[in-house]
């Protein structure tokens, strides 16, 4: 029974299930010292702001080394299908994101805020409504690249973004029978005892207010309880100050827009100093300036800046330049490159030194101790110490480190054009990916790491690039958690921890749910969501039973409680997904999501009992 309602479609499929538990008889020691290592490694996550995934492994090495795991227990994680299919999907991401659609579609789709809050309304309602039909996993990993780049571009903080984007998603999960797998195997567990599933609209009754409160919670939390996590050192204090040029194509989306509709107003590290139209200059641009064809926007700003400003369609370098080295603009980068006093073009300007002849790359700027260039790329003569923006192969990095020509040569992360024209393609893979798995021609994992291979396969993103985006500290945090769950199902610590806590709650019914509640909710944030409803369900059922009430709001607290573990990065698997994105520490999560954990638990144990009473 529980085998086919897990297989209800692509939208509940259990990417981080776990199997049926059995709790094990195991040597007291054995759960004593699981006990003491869960503990240290909470405590790691908590006061080490480094590695994380070191703390994790770390555990599970020392459980391995005492016997407590075998070696297939403690790195069964590194098989998950879970764990492969969120790789594969960091992959399509990617690529989406390689090839500029996404950033076409949040654009569409989210434009321009006029706050912090309005950017997270618009970040937080469709991720929820969709995730109320469709598998959480993917959501959040489209979500994260797209949010990431669209809050640079707007100068938004995205540590205030990405975690209250998660909670919604998972709030909004509750809504329907299919929104996680953890409300298909309480479905299951629910009908082997009573012979009916769930309703697919059952859970909604309570489901909807407890998305509708988040909301309420998370926008004014955030402003409190979220930290900046920008690094301590912005963009704008970077000392090298590029002035550089681009033009607006024939073809560009961007004509008739105004420079606020286009997204050129208020980029941070980077000023708009003046519009070239026809020889005519505008010196000092409106934001309500509408572009034209051909115009020649000179911006003045740092690199990072710089490298944003290269992907956006419709603008390319002004130097024509470009469109004569031999490589392909999409497999280029960009290079900062500082001219030595031993260089042979230094006195002579880029156009009289024949640059791209000689070095096979183009100069887009040049940064002369903030000196702000008041001329044409090419009549800049180069001096000793200038800081050259050079576009180039790689290759151009490997050839100048055995030259001398140049004191320090260095790729800029992140600077290779988009590959504009590969876009329908990567959002066709994407599309048809969803879709196979939504109709059940394949599982999830097959989908996910086909269209992997297909956007590689197709040059939407390359191998090197595929491997790059891999957030492999987010995948050894999850492989890792699933050897510590093991351990705790496996040396009983689990199954004493829950009786003992429930039997506290004495003879009153609310005090029991509100017992199993927590259990549940402390289970799902140190294993998985799956394995802590699988656990649960059979004490809670038992307890009803002994106390002679209706289990229903036993069941929906369970079902609630082990989706919701907000509180610290194992919580659920989304959670690992936005650590790294969104440099968040474990305690920003201990501090925002602890009072959401008790938010949702005191609503579910009040309202519970009200729509399935007793």
């Amino acid at each position: 029974m529980i085998e086919s309602l897990l297989a209800v479609s692509f939208f509940s499929a259990p990417l981080f299930s776990a199997p049926l538990l059995a709790i094990e008889t195991a040597p007291e020691w054995q759960a004593a010292l699981t006990a003491v290592v869960v503990v240290v490694t909470l405590v790691l996550l908590l006061f080490v702001q480094r590695s994380p995934d070191m703390a994790m492994i770390g555990g599970v090495v020392v459980l391995l080394a005492a016997g407590v795991l075998t070696p297939d227990e403690a790195f069964k994680g590194m098989s998950n299908e879970g764990m492969l299919t969120v790789a594969a999907l960091f992959v399509v991401a990617a690529a989406v994101e390689r090839t500029g659609a996404l950033a076409a579609i949040v654009d569409r789709f989210l434009g321009r805020p006029e706050s912090l809050a309005s950017a997270q309304v618009r970040t937080m309602v469709a991720p929820s409504i969709l995730s109320a039909f469709m598998n959480n996993t993917p959501i959040v990993a489209l979500m994260v690249p797209a949010i990431r780049s669209w809050a640079k571009k707007n100068r938004l903080a995205v540590s205030k973004l990405l975690m209250p984007m998660n909670c919604a998603v998972v709030l909004g999960g509750l809504c329907t029978l299919i929104g996680t797998s953890t409300n298909v195997v309480v479905s299951g567990l629910y009908a082997a005892k009573t012979g009916r599933p769930l309703g697919m609209f059952e859970i909604t009754w309570i489901g909807l207010p407890l998305l509708l409160a988040g909301f309420v919670y998370l926008i004014p939390a955030s402003r409190v309880l979220l930290k900046n996590r920008r690094p301590a050192m912005s963009q704008s204090d970077d000392p090298r100050q590029y002035s550089v040029e681009m033009v607006v194509d024939p073809s560009s989306p961007l004509i008739g827009r105004t420079i606020e509709e286009a997204g050129l107003r208020g980029l941070e590290g980077l000023f708009l100093m003046e519009i070239d139209r026809g020889g005519h200059v505008m010196a000092a641009v409106a934001p309500t300036e509408r572009l034209e064809q051909g115009d020649t926007l000179v911006f003045v700003g740092v690199v990072d800046s710089v490298v944003e400003l290269q992907k956006i369609r419709g603008l390319r370098p002004a130097t024509d330049q470009v469109f004569k080295l031999d490589d392909p603009r999409s497999e280029r980068v960009l290079v900062e490159a500082a001219v030595s006093n031993t260089c042979p073009l230094v006195g002579l300007t880029i156009r009289e030194g024949r640059f791209r002849s000689a070095y096979d790359a183009v100069v887009i700027a040049v940064a002369r101790n903030g000196e702000r260039l008041n001329m044409k790329i090419g009549d800049v003569a180069l001096e000793p110490g200038d800081t050259l923006l050079l576009e180039a192969s790689p290759q151009f990095i490997e050839r100048q480190r055995s030259r001398r020509d140049f004191y320090l040569v260095s790729e800029v992360t992140g600077s290779t054009p988009p590959r504009h024209d590969h876009a329908w393609i990567a959002c066709t893979i994407l599309v048809a990916m969803v879709l196979a798995a939504a109709m059940e021609l394949v599982p999830m994992i097959a989908a996910a790491t086909f269209a992997a291979a297909a956007v590689v396969a197709t040059r939407c993103i390359n191998s090197t690039e595929a491997r790059r985006s891999i957030e492999w500290e987010s995948l050894l945090l999850i492989a890792a958690s699933f050897g510590l769950a093991r351990a705790m199902e496996k040396t009983g610590l689990a199954e004493q921890v829950a009786h003992g806590t429930i039997s506290l709650a004495g003879d009153s019914p609310h005090a029991a749910l509100a017992a199993i509640y927590f259990v549940a909710m402390l289970f799902t944030e140190l294993m998985s969501n799956n394995a802590a409803a699988v656990l649960v369900f059979p004490i809670a059922w038992q307890t009803a039973a002994d106390l002679g009430v209706n289990p229903m709001p036993f069941v929906m607290a369970i079902t609630i409680a082990a989706s919701c573990g907000f509180a610290t990065p194992m919580g659920y698997q989304t959670n690992l997904m936005i650590y790294g994105a969104g440099g968040y520490k474990f305690s920003d999560y201990l501090r925002f999501g602890g009072p959401l954990n008790l938010i949702v638990m005191a609503i579910t144990v009040v309202l519970a009992p009200l729509i399935w009473p007793f």
